[in-house]
């Protein structure tokens, strides 16, 4: 009996492996070049020039769309550094005005904290929505959070309500910002996914921008809609992903995780844009079919228990696919997502965007000075972010980061040096303090061109489509967990440490180096399942057997209707699996 198309796979169901000919599909001749080659493919796509990043329209508006969730982030950052510093909203909120407060630097980080905490618990719930429902319906359901938490947002009038606002808010943008990867990642062409994995940081900046001037001219508004507009105006974005959402096609990678391998094909011809007789999209999508078999087979194999189905079964299944990206095969993919993001997070960035003036402060500027030069930065940020657009998968991702971590530690330890010898008489050393002013937009450059957007793209490109959800969730998770640590430690850190601020930050830049210097891969020029080559993983003989058995099947060499299963179930057995010939 075989499995129908659309039928979804689930735990200890045997796996119909179909030719490519039951699809009416006849194969190009040369078509194996393009599978076993582990870059053949990736260049047959062509480079990764601007006219080829956007060669596919339906491809640019997925990604465009997909990342609007990085751009609510960015207006979230964007406003913020202007609002806790607005006297209006410090007279409305006096528990976050250090002048009527004691505990106001404590108040002002947890409520800027409190969306990172949410938007840690909202990347928790990808791993399984994602999986089980699709990445468009994660998409949905975190859009749906954001928009309740700017509704309470923009209609708080005290600091409990922000809080609860922006926790809320922070699920949802969680969940956006984890799901926008892991969808861009998979219906992504091979020769330009780094640099349309770059758009989530693009968007991020350019939000921060975006919000940071409409939030400066509102400034001037007497009444209290000089910050509660823009938290009302963040929302616009939101209506625009929840209409596109519509149009937007399943991801190719999850529709044959769930055995609809016909849609598969159907949606990689639109994507590409290409005619199924195109060997490109023949090899894509039988890749993509091994890649998911494989995979399937392996969680039933790790966990052969958990073969009956039910609620029970399937909570039993998650909870065990969570512990399996701890597993020695693969806890090295799930760790340097980790790491990426940790370090991101410990090397000072959204200390100077959440708190830019206040930086800015402690290097003498005044307040007008102080608002100029932080819409500097962010702009500056946003220049280097369109510059690795270009570069991302020309250089690669490893170089970018070692130049990266370099850059940052100089900037840290140049200002932390100036702050430390000139800050008790800034008027007679103007020098010295534009000297520390310029090295933190310099920061912002290599942080911009660096570990802004390597972060966020290679956790998506390092995991199999099976664990991708998961590996994404738990590299997101750290980011906004860090994230949070980093906005509730920031304000009590400058008062009380000074320049021992850029200091702690300096030596985090440095750490990142040592480790992407002995630690992080180069993905550049891989396609998702070419992966295991990189990381010498499932790369043990019986995988690798099992892997090319099923190309074989997938391509007509093997026998028609053959199916993987299990011991009990075999009569050829193909390293830990078996092939049960019919």
């Amino acid at each position: 009996m075989s499995i129908s198309n659309k039928q979804q796979y689930t735990a200890g169901t045997r796996t119909s492996i179909r030719p490519a000919a039951d699809f009416g599909l006849e194969l190009h001749p040369g078509i194996e070049d393009l599978i076993y080659d582990s870059t053949a493919l990736a260049r047959a796509y062509g480079g990764a020039s601007l006219r080829e990043i956007f060669a596919t329209k339906l491809v640019t508006i997925c990604v465009i769309t997909a990342c609007v969730g990085g751009l609510l982030f960015g207006f979230d950052q964007g406003l913020l550094s202007i609002i806790l510093v607005m006297p209006k909203f410090l007279g409305d909120f006096p528990a976050i005005d250090e002048s009527m407060s004691t505990s106001a630097s404590f108040n002002k980080g947890l409520m800027t904290a409190m969306l990172e905490l949410g938007a840690f618990i909202g990347a928790i719930f990808v791993g399984f929505v994602a999986d089980k429902y699709s990445r468009k319906v994660s998409i949905g359901v975190g859009l749906a959070w954001f928009v309740v938490g700017s509704t309470i947002q923009t209609a708080s009038f005290s600091v409990a309500q922000l809080i609860v606002g922006r926790t809320l808010g922070g699920i949802g943008i969680g969940m956006l910002s984890c799901t926008a990867p892991i969808y861009v990642s998979e219906i992504a062409p091979p020769n330009v996914r780094g640099a349309l994995l770059v758009m989530e940081q693009f968007m991020i900046v350019f939000g921060i921008v975006v919000m940071f001037y409409i939030t400066y001219a509102t400034r001037v508004i007497e009444s209290e809609w000089c910050y509660r507009l823009p938290f009302l105006l963040q929302m616009i974005p939101g209506f625009f992903l929840g209409g596109a959402l519509f149009v937007l096609p399943y991801s190719p990678r999850w529709l044959a995780s769930k055995g609809r391998d016909q849609e598969c094909l159907d949606t990689l011809v639109r994507l590409r844009n290409l005619p199924p007789t195109d060997p490109r999209v023949q090899a894509e999508w039988i890749t993509i079919r091994v890649e998911a078999t494989h995979n399937h087979e392996a969680l039933i194999l790790r966990h052969p228990n958990l073969v009956a189905t039910g609620f029970k079964t399937e909570l039993k299944l998650e909870i065990a696919s969570w512990v399996d990206m701890f597993r020695p095969a693969v806890i090295r993919r799930t760790m340097i997502g980790v790491m990426l993001m940790f370090f991101q997070q410990f090397i000072g960035i959204n200390a100077l965007i959440y708190y830019s003036p206040t930086l800015f402060k402690t290097l003498g500027l005044n307040s007008a000075l102080q608002l100029h030069m932080s819409g500097v930065m962010n702009v500056l940020q946003l220049i280097a972010v369109v510059v690795a657009f270009f570069i991302f998968d020309r250089v690669g991702r490893r170089p970018l980061l070692l130049f990266g971590s370099i850059g940052m530690c100089a900037a840290h330890t140049i200002v932390g040096i100036m702050i430390a010898l000139y800050s008790n008489d800034w008027p007679s050393h103007s020098g010295q303090a534009w000297c520390g002013v310029t090295f933190i937009l310099i920061y912002m450059l290599f942080f911009g061109l660096s570990w802004g957007p390597v972060p966020w793209a290679m956790p998506a490109e390092v995991h199999a489509s099976s664990y991708r959800a998961k590996g994404v969730a738990l590299s997101t998770c750290t980011n906004w967990l860090c994230n949070f640590i980093i906005g509730l430690i920031t304000p009590p850190m400058i008062q009380n440490i000074g320049y021992g601020t850029f200091v702690f930050f300096a030596v985090f830049s440095f750490l990142s180096g040592v480790w992407a210097w002995f630690i992080a891969p180069e993905t550049k020029g891989r396609s998702l399942e070419q992966m295991d080559q990189v990381f010498h993983s499932h790369a043990a003989a019986h995988d690798q057997e099992m892997k090319e058995q099923i190309t074989s099947i997938v391509l007509g060499h093997g026998t028609r209707n053959a199916r993987l299963t299990s011991a009990s179930h075999s009569d050829e057995k193909i390293g830990d699996v078996y092939i049960e010939r019919q």
